[in-house]
């Protein structure tokens, strides 16, 4: 095996995990879960059938991965964080044929306890503040915080805010790696 188990997790036949990937204590991987290399699941993770998990990830303590979401390389997800795949539940009604794909795209960054609505896709490396209720669509570089989610500014994909208003014009060299970014309209992009 070229991944390492901890004894108390279950991971069903059939799951496909990378080489490197760390499954911690209380773990349950479902069988069709695809899950790439490098990958750390912290304890107590669920991870659903119909699930993706890019290379490089890093999920919290007591995040489930629920059926018909997909993670991009490098994402994170913090503690508690959560995420939805039918927009409507209801215990009486079954609505397994309602789930709604949810994207999270590479070098993204969940804040603990926050919530991601399913049917949105995020955009590389948006940094999601703690608490914050994900809903709709998220930008590229986006900084998200609040109930529902706002954007108060942009991320670099160092981590660090990016001194550019939410809209309008204007460069920003990082100081730790060089890279330029550039603000037009409210798009940031990077060189």
């Amino acid at each position: 095996m070229s991944y390492s188990v901890h004894p108390s997790a279950i991971v069903d036949d059939g799951a496909q995990i990378g080489e490197g990937s760390r499954i911690w204590h209380f773990v349950h991987v479902c069988g069709k879960a695809r899950i790439g290399k490098n990958v750390s699941l912290g304890q107590n993770v669920f991870v659903g059938n119909k699930v993706t998990i890019g290379d490089n990830c890093k999920i919290q303590n007591n995040v489930s991965v629920y059926d018909n979401v997909t993670l991009e390389e490098g994402v994170f997800c913090g503690p508690s964080m959560v995420f939805t795949n039918v927009y409507n539940p209801r215990s009486l009604i079954e609505r397994k044929n309602e789930y709604r794909d949810t994207l999270v795209k590479k070098g993204v960054t969940l804040g603990a306890n926050s919530t991601i609505v399913c049917g949105v896709t995020i955009g590389e490396f948006a940094f999601i503040g703690a608490g914050a209720v994900i809903n709709r669509d998220v930008a590229p570089y986006a900084l998200m915080v609040g109930v529902p989610a706002r954007q108060i500014g942009w991320m670099s994909e160092y981590g660090e805010q990016i001194p550019l208003p939410i809209s309008g014009s204007g460069t920003y060299t990082c100081p730790h790696d060089g890279s330029l970014y550039t603000l037009s309209g409210n798009t940031i992009t990077k060189a």
